[in-house]
Order: C-alpha cells, then structure tokens, then sequence
C-alpha cells in the first residue's frame, strides 16, 4: 500500500521511492533494498505498475515505476481495507474492559 501510494501522484525510481517513505514517515518506517524491489517486481507481475528505463541527469539508467488505472484501483481498495482495520483496533483500544 505505501508504495502504490508513494507512486500515486508521479513516477519515481526505486532509491526514490524508499527516500519518499523514509522522509513522509518522519523516518519511522525504513525499507530496505532488499525488500523494496522485490516488492516493486511483484507489484509489476500483478498489473499495479509499470516500469520503464530512463537517463538520469547523472547518464545513469533507472528503472522508473508508474502506477497503472489497476493499481490506483488497488490502492484504493488497500486505504479502505486499512481504514477499516485502523478503526476496529481503535475502537478495540478505546473499550474498557469488563470487571469479572
């Protein structure tokens, strides 16, 4: 789901895409290479994204990731499922508990 959202507004390289994690979490959540790409192949294998070399401005190639029309469709399905687990744990949390 972060990395469906990360890519939601524009396509971005996988050292990018961590960076973008990283720095809108405050740097509370780090993903690591060796879990975002992947995470970034299956998300392509699935239709969410698509992904095309370019040149940097440094001449160096990157793999760029693009959200697909199936993978904002995803997305969404993905907030709302969280939304609903966020407010059942909350309201979890927010129950007294009963005295035996």
């Amino acid at each position: 789901m972060l990395i469906l959202k990360t890519l939601e507004d524009q396509p971005l390289h996988g050292y990018a895409i961590a960076q973008h994690i990283e720095h809108t979490s405050r740097a509370l959540l780090h993903v690591p290479q060796g879990s975002l790409y992947p995470a970034l192949h299956r998300l392509e294998n699935r239709g969410w994204l698509s992904a095309a070399w370019v040149q940097t401005d440094g001449g160096r190639a990157a793999k760029v990731y693009r959200l697909t029309a199936k993978g904002r469709r995803q997305l969404e399905e993905e907030v709302a499922d969280w939304q609903r687990l966020s407010d059942a744990i909350a309201w979890i949390l927010r129950t007294e508990r009963a005295t035996p």
